[in-house]
């Protein structure tokens, strides 16, 4: 394949081909089918893989770009020229080349493919300022230790009356503020500095009331504060996101 390239006056030729070697078509699934959910479900957000297969269940549009970009759910922005976004979750199970076990990684390449083929999904990447939480160490420093270093990574949210109960072993501090932001209205960047894997205990009401002799009654903020001795300041940062441009209602399998 050629391209001609406007340069200055002239034109470039730019081959697709370099050095002899054709240009690699994007990886995709041998067979996937694509289906809408019927009805309640009991089960929603949920990937899991085995050997060459992946499936998806209960994934909204949202969160299939979200997965296929391999970004968080903040990051993933639909333009004002969008078409409005149903709110239809969906199945998807999909099956690569036999005898293949694709890393998480490599089935989001596919999933991109897909979701270019059954939802005719464009997209376009930004850079965005907007406001997040930026997780950071209290004065006091922090009130939990690393893990055992025979320890597996390991999450727990569990409802205990009026609160969550979150535990987590082997837990980086990115993976307490994707914990975390899930408990506020606000992304949560880790700017704590701690590079090490730790055990984490936090029990937060998911509302904002801030009642610190109430373990039930804590918001989040009161209750990394007083928990684990860190803090959520309220600050701006540059955010790259995906802006979904347009997409259609996914053809039938």
């Amino acid at each position: 394949m050629k391209r001609l390239i406007c340069v200055g006056s002239g034109y470039l030729l730019v081959m697709s081909a370099m050095f002899g070697q054709p240009a690699s078509d994007p990886p995709k699934f041998e067979v996937a089918s694509v289906k809408p959910v019927e009805g309640p479900t009991g089960e929603a957000f949920v990937f899991s893989s085995s050997g060459p297969r992946m499936t998806l269940k209960g994934y909204h549009l949202k969160q299939l770009v979200l997965e296929a970009y391999g970004v968080k759910l903040y990051q993933v922005l639909f333009s004002a020229k969008a078409p409005k976004v149903p709110d239809t979750l969906f199945n998807v199970f999909a099956k690569a080349a036999d005898n293949t076990v694709p890393t998480r990684n490599e089935f989001r390449q596919m999933l991109k493919s897909l979701l270019a083929e059954r939802f005719k999904l464009e997209v376009h990447r930004e850079a965005r300022q907007m406001p997040v939480y930026a997780l950071v160490v209290g004065k006091n420093g922090p009130k939990f230790k690393e893990s055992a270093p025979d320890a597996v990574f390991q999450e727990t949210v569990k409802p205990q009356g009026r609160y969550q109960s979150v535990s987590a072993t082997k837990a980086t501090m990115d993976n307490l503020a994707d914990l975390i932001k899930n408990y506020t209205d606000l992304p949560v960047v880790d700017k704590t500095g701690l590079t090490g894997a730790y055990d984490i205990q936090l029990r937060a009401n998911v509302g904002y009331r801030d009642d610190t002799s109430d373990l039930s009654a804590m918001s989040i903020v009161v209750a990394v504060q007083e928990q684990l001795g860190l803090k959520l300041v309220s600050e701006k940062a540059t955010m790259e996101v995906i802006v979904v441009d347009y997409f259609e209602k996914p053809s039938a399998d």
